[in-house]
């Protein structure tokens, strides 16, 4: 039994090396492909509506397979759905590569969606292996090391794009291949076979996992918050880049930049502080202090008025990197044991509906704005419509907090 619970343990640092190989290799392409869809396009209103169908196309795929992935998980166990998931991520990067239009970069941004849910994996992975008062910390460390993956990334990002803006794409694709082969000779798998349960294809509808998500004792106001901030957050993801470039006249390698900026910060809150908060606030409490903080840190980049406004901001925004893994901790803790796969499997679905709604809002909103002039607070409008989200969840984990006074006491 010892052998075995530091077997586990030592799986840590696997599934650490594994996020972050995986995240360099997002990171890598996040400066470049609003650049690639603006040269398969042919002006900046059809820029912004082909990189929203392209960033709605990976969000919906992964929407619907991310609960089929999940409960296949809690089936056969994490490791193979984890290996599917890097080889989806280096089809999708490949074939964007050798893509000659914007319908075939369409199809195969669909393709890497739909195999991929490896964050959701990964924290099933870390649930499995951790008892749960330490859950918030290791998910903690996870944050930090796909914010690593985002110091390092992008920079490469802007640097290979400013090259060629396939070269990123490339070498993304190479990383993928390099984690499914460290995956599949080094990566243990997490899940003993008397902890599997059999799969239950009602329970991988999208639906019924939120329904059950929901319908866990005493998350029911956190399901908001993964909804809210998760719709503003992945709303920032698609703005930045265009919105930074409208508002700046920034590059892929600006944007690179700025982007290893926010790593470095994430790293620093989930690598370093994430502990030590933790052991003055309660993930309750640690949420809302975070949340307060972007909804000034979301108001604030869009007024900026000049581009250096915006790193400032970004190491403003510090408490605002441990509401995700605080909530996650939580709604973690909910779960039995059995269901750590179906219920973060739900969670990353949920996000995934978000990622599908996101450009619906982002795209529209900076559209209208595209137009006018750099510098103008208005090409602001999609930060606004965020800061106004993480209000509405801020009302929730308050709502929350009240309910569970223990939170109180921290």
């Amino acid at each position: 039994m010892l052998q075995t619970l530091r077997s586990r343990e030592a799986a840590m640092p696997f599934i650490m090396l594994t996020v972050l190989i995986d995240m360099l290799a997002i990171g890598l392409i996040i400066p470049v492909l609003p650049a690639l869809v603006g040269a398969l396009s042919g002006n900046p209103a059809d820029q912004v509506y082909w990189y929203g169908l392209a960033a709605m196309s990976f969000g919906l795929a992964n929407f619907l397979a991310s609960p089929v992935l999940g409960a296949l998980s809690d089936k056969f166990g994490r490791r193979p759905v984890l290996l599917l998931g890097f080889m989806g991520l280096g089809v999708s990067f490949f074939g964007t590569a050798l893509t000659p239009n914007l319908w075939g970069l369409i199809a195969v941004r669909t393709l890497g969606g739909a195999m991929q849910a490896n964050a959701a994996i990964a924290n099933a992975y870390v649930a499995d292996i951790t008892e749960p008062a330490k859950r918030a910390k290791r998910f903690g460390l996870l944050g930090a090391m796909m914010g690593l993956g985002f110091i390092v990334g992008p920079v490469m990002g802007g640097l290979l794009g400013a090259i060629d803006l396939k070269l990123p794409f490339w070498v993304a694709g190479g990383l993928a291949m390099l984690n499914l082969l460290y995956g599949y000779f080094v990566l243990p798998e997490s899940l003993p076979a008397d902890q599997r349960k059999p799969v239950r294809w009602s329970a991988a509808n999208p639906v019924k996992a939120f329904r059950d998500l929901a319908q866990l004792k005493g998350v029911g106001a956190l399901v908001g918050v993964v909804v809210f901030s998760g719709l503003a957050q992945f709303i920032l993801y698609t703005s930045w880049v265009l919105y930074n470039t409208f508002k700046f006249g920034w590059g892929p390698l600006e944007n690179g930049w700025s982007l290893a900026v926010v790593g470095v910060v994430s790293v620093l809150v989930q690598g370093v502080l994430m502990g030590r908060l933790l052991k003055r606030f309660a993930p309750q409490r640690l949420a809302i202090m975070g949340l307060v903080s972007s909804v000034i840190a979301y108001t604030a980049w869009g007024a900026a008025s000049e581009g250096w406004m915006m790193y400032a901001v970004i190491a403003f925004n510090l408490l605002g990197g441990t509401v995700a893994a605080s909530v996650q901790s939580l709604i973690s803790s909910a779960a039995d044991s059995k269901s750590q796969g179906q219920t973060l499997g739900a969670v990353s679905a949920l996000n995934g509906l978000m990622a599908v709604i996101a450009p619906l809002i982002a795209t529209p909103l900076l559209a209208v704005v595209s137009h006018l002039p750099q510098g103008d607070w208005r090409i602001g409008a999609p930060f606004y419509f965020c800061a106004l989200l993480q209000v509405v969840s801020l009302w929730l984990a308050v709502r929350y907090l009240q309910t569970h006074r223990l939170g109180l006491k921290a």
